[in-house]
């Protein structure tokens, strides 16, 4: 079985142009990005789908693989099922250019229930939220799960509504745990079956897909089930310029 990694990279950014050039220790954040998936023991090979020359110039430049896309994809699983029709692989992972430091444990998690199960057409990860404000947060995306681990919604709004604070998420009294489990925080890593990432990317939007902007509600709404791993996973998503500042940070702090 075939597993490639596409990593969607575009230069305009609204809140932070430039994104996959911006510099983290020195090296852009593109190339941390890379680095790290390519760690992962699952993956096959690992591209850059981009429509832009100074993304493409700057992963030439460090030895890495990528692929120029048309500039009209409204989205990265539009490029990435763009570079899907043109290589040979049986599981697609879209790896989001804005996590420079995501664990490479967290990529083979993702990948082995579609290896198990090939009725499984699409999986994804999540992470335990401990911190209420995280959890209230609506930039935060939240998922749910059923007991056999499949995806029953995901949100900005803060669920599931806390009725009795004495229970939690984990079945049982919050104080069961050293902090409550209030949800869990949905992490933007996708893995695909190639045929079912080409069905994807020809379904129209739907309605709780554009009241949530969260794209994988498609998915759900029309019928099509997306497991839920759960991983240990704390690394920084870069969307801002305080986030550049954070991962600077971060990046200092796993050196020393």
């Amino acid at each position: 079985m075939v597993v490639v990694a596409i990593i969607p990279a575009r230069y305009g950014s609204t809140r932070l142009p430039g994104k996959p050039l911006a510099m983290i220790g020195g090296q852009p954040m593109i190339q941390h990005v890379y680095q790290s998936a390519a760690q992962a023991k699952v993956l096959d090979r690992v591209i850059v789908a981009t429509d832009d020359r100074r993304i493409e110039a700057a992963v030439k430049s460090f030895g890495g693989e990528v692929m120029m896309t048309s500039p009209k994809h409204a989205s990265g699983t539009d490029r990435l099922a763009e570079v899907a029709r043109k290589i040979k692989a049986d599981l697609l992972v879209n790896v989001q250019g804005d996590l420079p430091f995501i664990h490479a444990q967290t990529i083979n998690r993702a990948v082995q229930p579609l290896r198990r199960n090939r009725r499984i057409p699409m999986g994804t990860v999540c992470t335990a939220i401990d911190d209420e404000a995280e959890w209230q947060n609506p930039n935060i995306v939240k998922v749910l799960k059923d007991r056999a681990g499949f995806a029953l919604y995901f949100t900005r709004a803060p669920i599931p509504y806390v009725r009795d604070q004495a229970i939690d998420l984990s079945g049982g009294k919050s104080s069961a745990r050293p902090k409550r489990l209030w949800g869990y925080r949905h992490l933007g890593l996708y893995v695909y079956r190639r045929d079912f990432l080409l069905k994807f990317a020809r379904l129209e939007p739907t309605a709780l897909e554009r009241i949530e902007s969260l794209e994988q509600l498609r998915a759900l709404e029309n019928g099509f089930q997306i497991y839920v791993s759960e991983v240990d996973e704390r690394s920084v998503e870069v969307d801002t310029a305080d986030d550049l500042k954070r991962a600077e940070g971060y990046l200092k702090r796993r050196l020393n």
